[in-house]
């Protein structure tokens, strides 16, 4: 089997060894030739994109794998490789997209699930909404096996709160009522081969954890971990946050992944963040 990761970065980067050990051949994009050799020891092999031309990589894959955002003008790969993906789609027998739960918008603290109707707050929400409804048109015109993921919060190794704990940098920055789903990159990757496995094109799913919290709540855990003192509380409307963090802020939601469990048959590693941050903790983090 022979993937194709467009955007080979945190999440496809978790998810390659699985595959590897099962003898696929992979190819990962990226942006930047100064990390060619970084993915190439992994035993991946590389590509620049955009850059590179990578149409006769999308006739030999099996399964391709989207994970790079979409920008100004929309989703880059389907802009620059869609007429080819076209083609090959009779021979794909899994196409992922990874989205992010985003799309939803802001349901003040309340539930949403795979049907839930999008109604993104902030730009990048509704940069993803256009990007997913992008593919999933070409995906209806040429029969294309498109599954969508959409990504809660991820964390993981080298994505976690200690190194700040540890710094005396972090901040318990609280907003009444804000909540956070979340999900290890441990689980993204074991669900994107579930799905692998039993593909269902069409399908959607949350990719989150069980146990939907208050951000102050995860670094008040992460110090209580390490054995150091909790950050101070820091009132949300006092705080100095960058343009970018404080739009994480816009949104409170909790995301439901029942459908990962009936359908793909998951049982997720980490699920919640107690969990995931001491495997954090036990492997060096």
């Amino acid at each position: 089997m022979n993937l194709l990761s467009f955007g080979h970065g945190y999440s496809a980067r978790a998810l390659a060894p699985l595959l590897l050990a099962r003898g696929w051949r992979i190819t990962g994009t990226t942006r930047a030739p100064g990390k060619t050799r970084d993915i190439a020891s992994t035993g991946v092999v590389p590509r620049i994109f955009p850059g590179d031309d990578v149409t006769a990589d999308i006739a030999a894959a099996t399964h391709v794998l989207i994970s790079a955002g979409p920008d100004e003008d929309g989703d880059p790969v389907l802009r620059a490789c869609g007429p080819a993906i076209a083609r090959a789609a009779p021979n794909l027998l899994w196409v992922g997209y990874l989205s992010t739960t985003g799309v939803y918008g802001d349901h003040g603290g309340g539930w949403v699930d795979e049907e839930t109707p999008l109604a993104p707050s902030t730009a990048r929400g509704a940069a993803r909404v256009r990007a997913e409804a992008a593919w999933q048109a070409l995906a209806r015109e040429c029969g294309l096996p498109l599954h969508i993921f959409r990504l809660a919060g991820i964390y993981g190794p080298g994505r976690g709160p200690f190194a700040k704990v540890r710094a005396g940098t972090a901040r318990r920055i609280v907003k009444p009522g804000q909540v956070f789903s979340r999900i290890h990159v441990d689980d993204i990757a074991q669900i994107l081969a579930a799905s692998i496995a039993r593909p269902r094109p069409g399908a959607i799913y949350n990719l989150c954890d069980d146990d939907p919290a208050p951000p102050q709540d995860v670094i008040g855990h992460a110090a209580d971990l390490l054995g150091l003192p909790r950050p101070p509380e820091v009132a949300f409307d006092e705080a100095d946050l960058s343009p970018m963090a404080r739009s994480f802020y816009a949104e409170s939601k909790r995301v439901r992944n029942d459908r990962v469990k009936r359908e793909l048959g998951v049982a997720l590693i980490h699920p919640d963040y107690r969990h995931g941050l001491m495997a954090l903790l036990d492997e060096g983090g």
